[in-house]
């Protein structure tokens, strides 16, 4: 459904930076997974490749655990509260503290073992070469490709299944945080905005909406201490994006939790 503004998200740490890119991908996962054409599974499978990537970098399951456990804490404190729902706020925090078990109870790190078969490494290795993945170049893969449809789900469902929980977590956190915000209308003067940011408040994400008519865009960049914002004219053909130099109404959403 399209909406009257369009959002730009802007996440404040490392750790919901990872989130918000493992978010998007498993959201593009559903997408091309829905497909039943060979360009759907060859996406399916390229965007497996990159959660596979980000999952060899990070240790997503500390970093999950370290979230959900702040979350809870907060949680526990604002039952405290009057005015509170406390028999929502008890199931939330059951919500977090049963997806926290399931995480705790799996040994070391996340269990990636079904993607070590010989056909996804190779799918993998060939991956970081544009073009690398044609039938010439990985002719397994290309037989993979022309299986019948029950096969290619029960590898998909092998795959993916690993994943369920972490992105359950993930889902979970991002939900809460961006629950969080707090709006207000903002100026920027001649297509420019600095935000110095309380440093005793866990800012997590901040939100630029703009509406969907106005001619431009914004481009963010912060970290603990402030962001800025600059409002840029989109770029035509050869021209390159410039800032602009009337004042910009916009909302701004600060999510701390």
């Amino acid at each position: 459904m399209t909406t009257e503004y369009i959002s730009y998200e802007f996440p404040l740490n490392e750790r919901i930076r990872v989130f918000i890119r493992l978010e998007q991908l498993f959201l593009q996962l559903d997408h091309f997974l829905a497909g039943t054409s060979i360009w759907d599974k060859r996406t399916t499978v390229s965007t497996l490749v990159d959660i596979l990537q980000i999952f060899t970098r990070h240790d997503l399951k500390a970093e999950t655990l370290k979230e959900l456990e702040r979350h809870s804490n907060r949680l526990n404190q604002l039952s405290t509260h009057e005015g509170v729902d406390t028999k929502r706020l008890r199931q939330i925090i059951s919500e977090l503290n049963s997806t926290s078990k399931i995480l705790y109870a799996t040994n070391g790190k996340i269990d990636l073992s079904s993607m070590e078969s010989d056909l996804f490494k190779t799918i993998t290795q060939r991956s970081s070469i544009p073009g690398g993945t044609c039938s010439f170049d990985l002719p397994s893969y290309h037989f993979w490709l022309e299986q019948n449809t029950e096969l290619q789900e029960q590898d998909f469902n092998l795959w993916i299944n690993q994943f369920a929980t972490i992105r359950r977590a993930i889902d979970l956190i991002l939900n809460f945080i961006r629950l969080s915000g707090e709006t207000s209308n903002n100026t920027a003067e001649k297509g420019f905005y600095q935000f110095n940011l309380e440093p005793l408040l866990p800012y997590q994400i901040i939100t630029i909406k703009l509406l969907r008519s106005a001619p431009y865009f914004v481009e963010i960049s912060g970290g603990r201490h402030r962001f800025t914002a600059r409002f840029m004219h989109a770029a035509s053909g050869t021209t390159r994006p410039k800032q602009v130099t009337e004042d910009v109404d916009f909302q701004l959403i600060q999510c701390i939790f």
